[in-house]
């Protein structure tokens, strides 16, 4: 496959550009973000309400880059052969990921769900690669300007790309699976996420089930059989004309069935039937809910006409993602403890199931289980039963101490037993220091919240306690210039 993505020609005819010459450059990788540009990169910057990508244009080509569409052609550019001359470079962004999608030979799948779309797109990455050439979205590029620009950096000979699609209000995902036109399209599940924007979970369903609405009858969905709207979303399926729908999780009916999982401190063991193949499989990622999710993969990889027993095979090679499972031991006077980041994201689905990742986790010698909670988002009114609804999965886990940051989390903390309760804090800035100081050898930690309520920092505190750590400095989650991806 070549190294080249787009010419300079071919840039501008997608877009409907205007060159001041002959635009006789090669694109190796396309960017949004002046701050990530590689040699050879073609820099799009985007205007939003607080900053406008034109004012590093310069900045862009300095760095190496081989072009730049531009809505504004900056002072001293007027003759430059490099800039591609455009109306909207938003609107040029989407016409070049469309074109992306236009020329690709390869099967096209698609990933949304309320929960578990990154980890399910990155279990996909990594089985489909056991069959072949795969591209797939970069971290959680899954709304408005992130999918456009996936698809503008999907290689046309990939025999396999993988797009994540998120939403946190109906309509949102309509838009981006035509854009993306899925040949195979995975719901990982329908839970109570961004309830805030829904009259009811119903709604959620339908505004996920938007994701057929780019699809050829001749795709394949495939959906949660153990959902309580799996039926919802099959009613959906077939409104849009799809005939071949597929289904995952426990139930006996399902096409990709769960037959035993067996869970460990740091991986977990699944027996499954794909579509009539049975296959015995290791997963890194411990957790019941990546082992279902694992079977969406599976049955897609057979949708697309590969080697169940392969990728199956391959999963074993999956990497937690930072925020999302990722481990680390830290050494700390008198031994170590073990870290869980789950900080990128939380809703009360996912907090329960990493509870129950956390009840598997083995605390060494006079060790204790710890969760680090921060407020879960975009529930509204629900807000306080759901975050009150969390105290039986954490109590259930084992979870000997837990500690919390904001004020939804506040209707946790107080209903905890008092035993359990650490500290709970205004928000995680003040909250950091209070687990820090509480944290021993043995411990084993778990951090969780939502995006909005920071608990990175938490991560990070917990990480500069490592004697053997160079850097300290907090990473933060940034999704480049144009704000941040959806759920």
């Amino acid at each position: 496959m070549s190294d080249i993505l787009w010419t300079g020609s071919e840039v501008a005819a997608a877009c409907n550009g205007r060159t001041a010459g002959d635009a006789a450059w090669t694109v190796t990788g396309v960017s949004i973000d002046s701050r990530t540009i590689m040699p050879g990169d073609l820099f799009i910057p985007l205007k939003g309400p607080h900053f406008d990508g034109h004012a590093f244009v310069g900045q862009a080509l300095a760095q190496g880059a081989a072009g730049a569409v531009v809505a504004d052609i900056p002072a001293g550019f007027e003759h430059d052969a490099r800039l591609i001359k455009v109306d909207d470079t938003m609107v040029a962004l989407q016409d070049l990921g469309r074109m992306g999608r236009v020329r690709a030979t390869g099967k096209v799948l698609a990933v949304t769900g309320s929960v578990g779309k990154t980890g399910t797109k990155e279990a996909l990455k990594v089985a489909l690669e056991s069959q072949g050439a795969t591209f797939a979205t970069a971290g959680s590029l899954n709304n408005h300007w992130g999918v456009p620009l996936s698809l503008a950096r999907f290689p046309a000979g990939s025999l396999f790309g993988v797009f994540e699609l998120g939403m946190n209000h109906a309509g949102e995902i309509g838009p981006l699976s035509r854009m993306v036109r899925p040949d195979i399209a995975i719901i990982t599940t329908v839970e109570a996420v961004h309830i805030e924007f829904f009259a009811s979970v119903e709604h959620i369903a339908d505004a996920k089930a938007e994701i057929f609405e780019g699809m050829d009858p001749a795709g394949t969905a495939i959906l949660p059989r153990d959902n309580p709207h799996y039926a919802r979303l099959l009613a959906a399926a077939r409104t849009q004309g799809l005939t071949r729908v597929l289904s995952f999780g426990m139930a006996e009916g399902a096409d990709g069935r769960l037959l035993s999982y067996a869970p460990h401190a740091d991986h977990g063991v699944a027996s499954a039937r794909i579509d009539g193949v049975e296959v015995t499989y290791t997963l890194p990622l411990p957790g019941l809910h990546h082992a279902v999710n694992s079977l969406a993969v599976l049955l897609a990889v057979r949708a697309a006409g590969g080697d169940v027993a392969v990728a199956a095979r391959s999963l074993a090679g999956l990497a937690p993602i930072k925020g999302r499972g990722q481990r680390r031991s830290i050494d700390v006077p008198g031994g170590r403890f073990t870290l869980i980041d789950e900080s990128y994201n939380a809703s009360p689905v996912s907090v329960a199931a990493s509870a129950g990742v956390l009840g598997q986790a083995m605390p060494g010698p006079g060790g204790r289980r710890i969760a680090v909670l921060g407020d879960m988002r975009e529930l509204g009114d629900h807000a306080p039963a759901l975050h009150v609804g969390l105290v039986e999965p954490v109590v259930s886990a084992g979870t000997d101490l837990v500690f919390c940051c904001g004020p939804n989390m506040r209707h946790l903390f107080d209903a905890l037993p008092a035993e359990k309760r650490g500290a709970h804090a205004p928000d995680s800035t003040t909250l950091a220091p209070l687990v820090t100081a509480a944290i021993r050898a043995g411990d084993a930690v778990m951090v969780k919240g939502s995006a909005g309520s920071r608990m990175a920092l938490v991560v990070e505190a917990l990480k500069a306690m490592d004697h053997g750590r160079q850097d300290n400095n907090p990473q933060g989650n940034t999704a480049g210039q144009a704000g941040q991806p959806r759920d």
